[in-house]
């Protein structure tokens, strides 16, 4: 459910580039919707909005959540201000090496490494499988946005925003899956649902 509404401004600022530029008139104002610039009008309205309704829901933001906000409200601004797409380009491939910093310096402060503050309440891995992990998670944000960074300025701006909105999301659900076969076995069961499946073997 948090990966959703996470992903519900990203949706929205693709909704708003496919749209064919047109003007609209809301009560005398005229303004221009469709296309990149006006994408990232969205894309800072719909992140302000989702994420100011997630802290007045839940009175707090966790900091991966505030650094995808402050980096929104950063880099879409002055695209938007500057009519320059370059600003937005940056977003992605240095909010992922953020992400990679993170993680790296939750290896020296803190008491747990990032990724099991992440995912230690539902798997109940040694401390040396969640240091691998994150170890991994590091390197993987390095080159997600690298990867990112060569899209944005080598490939059309088409391709670029398809990327941005499908490809992280593909690559980063295949990245998952493939650390379940290491996680399967410390994945917690709930007590009851185990009785229920070897009462039902049992049974049979």
């Amino acid at each position: 459910m948090k990966q959703f509404i996470d992903y519900i401004p990203l949706v929205i600022f693709f909704t708003i580039f496919a749209i064919d530029e047109r003007t609209v008139s809301i009560g005398g104002f005229e303004h221009s919707i469709g296309g990149i610039f006006s994408a990232a009008e969205f894309l800072l309205a719909a992140s302000i909005l989702t994420y100011g309704c997630l802290f007045l829901v839940n009175r707090r933001l966790d900091k991966f959540q505030w650094i995808t906000l402050c980096a929104v409200v950063l880099f879409c601004i002055p695209t938007i201000i500057f009519r320059n797409t370059d600003f937005l380009k940056w977003k992605a491939p240095i909010v992922n090496w953020i992400f990679a910093t993170v993680f790296f310096g939750s290896r020296y402060f803190g008491s747990k490494p990032a990724i099991e503050h992440m995912m230690g309440h539902a798997v109940n891995a040694p401390k040396e499988v969640w240091r691998r992990l994150n170890n991994i998670w590091i390197v993987y944000f390095i080159i997600l946005g690298a990867v990112n960074l060569i899209v944005a300025f080598t490939l059309s701006e088409r391709a670029w925003i398809q990327f941005k909105v499908f490809g992280n999301l593909i690559l980063t659900f295949i990245f998952v899956i493939g650390q379940m076969p290491l996680l399967a076995k410390y994945i917690e069961v709930d007590e009851e649902d185990a009785e229920s499946k070897s009462t039902g073997k049992e049974s049979v």
